[in-house]
């Protein structure tokens, strides 16, 4: 179950080798709806990290850390989880994006939803700065997540040094 939705079937596995196999086997280990919500929050974390088309090195650590605690789950599982979340973004993010959020929109509580786009903020700010891209896809997600925008008012104050264009204005 856990790898058709990952849409790893025998040819795309065997084409993708042995990185696929050992995240798809890692995943099998946990609950599936467990798995699939890691994977959800995984695939939406690189779905910001990927919104200025390059994954910084320190996105890849926040993110690797922020499923490993949140997920609670190993480095070594949170890495596989990212790295799995990463191929998927890259591959089929333009039209997965949309269905994957949709999907955790349904799955998720409120409280989980909050979390997601706190770890979102968290990603972008990654490399000390939140790219007026980055911004606009968390906007997206939290719309598509159904979040309130009061809540996304509060999150957003809380990064709000790290805002691409705030630290246009500080000359100023």
């Amino acid at each position: 179950m856990i790898r058709e939705w990952l849409g790893l079937t025998a040819e795309r596995e065997a084409s993708g080798g042995d990185t696929i196999r050992r995240i798809a086997d890692e995943l099998d280990r946990l609950d599936p709806d467990r798995a699939r919500y890691l994977a959800s929050f995984a695939f939406i974390l690189a779905r910001v990290a990927h919104a200025d088309h390059d994954i910084s090195g320190a996105e890849v650590a926040s993110m690797e850390q922020l499923v490993a605690t949140k997920g609670g789950i190993t480095a070594d599982q949170a890495t596989l989880v990212v790295q799995m979340a990463r191929t998927q973004q890259k591959l089929f993010g333009g039209t997965e994006d949309f269905l994957v959020t949709r999907d955790l929109e349904k799955s998720a509580t409120y409280d989980q939803k909050l979390a997601l786009m706190n770890c979102l903020l968290a990603v972008a700010a990654a490399d000390k700065r939140i790219l007026t891209l980055e911004g606009n896809e968390i906007g997206r997600i939290a719309r598509e997540l159904k979040v309130e925008q009061a809540d996304m008012s509060r999150l957003r104050a809380s990064y709000r040094e790290f805002f691409e264009a705030r630290r246009g204005l500080e000359g100023v």
